[in-house]
Parts: structure tokens; sequence; C-alpha cells
């Protein structure tokens, strides 16, 4: 205590406590990241304070925008696994690593979008490029809108997961194709591959362009 001039063990009994000052809390490095035109809203609060966050656009985004690249730490596991978010790998050095985000200091805003359940909800494209992953609009994204995200066609070869998902209660399921009468497929005209909508063929086309 400087009043007394005394080294206690805890408070001085004679002139009390001292007054804590406290840091100021600052946003986490993801949440710093993101840009000015999206924010995050929070959808639910789950047991012990737990936020389930969504991305959502605050002006009109233009299709074909680019994000990224998906900052994560390269690990051979998960150590944080949440089942609204796309599970990302990525080649480096001839091996195949996870993107993994354990806390909100180890990625970057892209950590918080959530994996679309049908094509109708979703807004972003992920695919690699260059041992990294980006996401990529398929669609102009209006004010308001939740941006979200499924593997383009060669990148849902790689994962391993099909190219349409669908979510039903708790469980998310591969969506079977149901087709009312034939049609045609889409064929890339550099390399022959088939695709069932005009979307997924112009996200796979992106990749060439890439690539060339």
């Amino acid at each position: 205590c400087e009043d007394c001039g005394r080294s206690l063990v805890g408070e001085c009994k004679l002139h009390g406590p001292l007054i804590r000052a406290k840091d100021r809390v600052i946003p986490s490095r993801a949440r710093l990241t993101l840009p000015h035109y999206l924010t995050l809203r929070v959808l639910e609060l789950r047991a012990g304070n737990q936020q389930i966050l969504g991305v959502f656009a605050k002006k009109v985004i233009q299709k074909r925008t680019q994000f990224g690249p998906y900052v994560g730490q390269l690990s051979t596991k998960l150590t944080r696994y949440d089942e609204s978010r796309l599970v990302l790998q990525v080649l480096k050095d001839g091996g195949k690593y996870f993107l993994d985000t354990p806390n909100e200091d180890c990625g970057n805003w892209m950590m918080f979008v959530r994996l679309a359940r049908n094509q109708e909800e979703q807004t972003l494209v992920a695919y690699q490029h260059c041992g990294e992953v980006y996401f990529t609009t398929v669609k102009p994204i209006e004010p308001h809108t939740e941006l979200k995200v499924w593997y383009a066609a060669d990148y849902a070869k790689f994962m391993e997961a099909s190219a349409v998902f669908i979510k039903e209660e708790s469980d998310v399921c591969p969506l079977p194709p149901v087709t009312k009468e034939p049609v045609d497929p889409w064929i890339c005209s550099s390399c022959r591959s088939t695709f069932a909508t005009f979307a997924l063929l112009e996200s796979h086309q992106c990749i060439h362009k890439d690539r060339v």
C-alpha cells in the first residue's frame, strides 16, 4: 500500500481496496476483418451464452465478387467442428490439410459464413486455388440477405461431398436428383465435364479461367 508503505497480501485493511481499471475489450481478429458492407447478426443464443452468428449484406453485392482467401490454421484434424459451417481442406506440399479455426483470433470473417442447405439459399461457392480457399458470389446479393456457401463442383469432389446438399431437421443429407422430364446437361467446352445446372457449369468455368 503506497499510503501506509507496507507490503500486504490482499487488500489494505486501513485504506481499503485499489480502484481497478479494466482494459478496453477489442473485437477478435475475425471480426476486425469483416468488410464494411457486411455485418454479423446473432441468430441464436445457446446454453453458455454461445452465439450462433450469420453474415449479412448491408448493400447490394454483385455477382462474381470474390472473397478470400479463407484464413485458418493448417491441421491434420479439426479442433473445432460446427455443423452449420463448411469443413474446408487444401492441398499443401502434397498433403491434405484442414483449415482449422479453433477460435476467432485464428481466422478471418469467412469463418462465420454458414453453409447453404439448398441451391435456393446458396449465395456463395467455395473453391480451392493455388492452395487457398476463396468464396465467390453466384448471384447478386440483396441488402439484409445472409451469405451462405457450398462447395464448387470440382471442390466437392476433392472434399468427397455432393455437389448439392439439403439439410433436413438436424441431419445433412444429399439431395437426390429429381427431374420430371429429361433435361440436356450443361457441358464444359474446355474439359467436356457435364453439369446439371448452368450455375454449376459457370462456377466450374471460373476455375478454368483462374488456371489460365
